[in-house]
């Protein structure tokens, strides 16, 4: 599956037009990761595009999340890995390959990181840096869907919270336009 196809299927199955949103983000930074870690690229931002391709289908039965991607994904020749990361981003199973657990942090992050921009004055990611975004990710009570020990689970990858946050940060701010911040 390439990735025009995978934006159809996401188009097809996720209506809600800031989920697509987040599914473009974690696209971004996986790709990034891919491209840090000497990884396939393309492979990588498949697994953030499509993570949550059904979650229309699973938003009231979180134990399935994940599990019917792959179901979907299966069939249209998803690559192994890929199914293995989108059936570990929601803690279900095990995260075993660095894609997976990448995906695994990368998901609440890229949620934490447009909430930093939201609160900024001019609701820009090209206003926030690494530090802001540090700073909030301290603050309990600010974007407590963004499951600040899931993001932590980086340290698995070899990175600080400070690399890890950067390294997103700067994917995220290099669709700026697509994401509307």
């Amino acid at each position: 599956m390439d990735r025009g196809e995978a934006l159809k299927l996401v188009k097809k199955n996720v209506k809600n037009k800031n989920l697509v949103k987040h599914m473009l983000a974690t696209e971004a930074v996986m790709r990034a990761f891919g491209a840090h870690f000497g990884e396939d690229v393309e492979t990588w931002g498949l697994a953030g595009l499509l993570h949550d391709v059904d979650y229309d289908k699973t938003a009231n039965d979180f134990a399935r999340h994940g599990f019917l991607s792959a179901e979907i994904l299966e069939p249209l020749g998803v690559d192994d890995t890929v199914l293995h990361a989108i059936k570990a981003h929601p803690g279900h199973i095990a995260a075993e390959t660095r894609m997976a657990k990448a995906l695994y942090a990368v998901d609440p992050l890229t949620g934490l990181i447009v909430a930093a921009a939201l609160i900024h004055p001019d609701r820009k990611l090209a206003s926030i840096d690494t530090r802001f975004v540090l700073n909030r990710f301290k603050e309990k009570l600010f974007a407590k869907g963004a499951n600040r020990e899931q993001i932590k689970a980086c340290d698995a990858l070899g990175m600080t919270l400070e690399e890890f946050v950067e390294l997103s940060l700067s994917a995220m701010q290099g669709i700026n336009k697509e994401l509307g911040l």
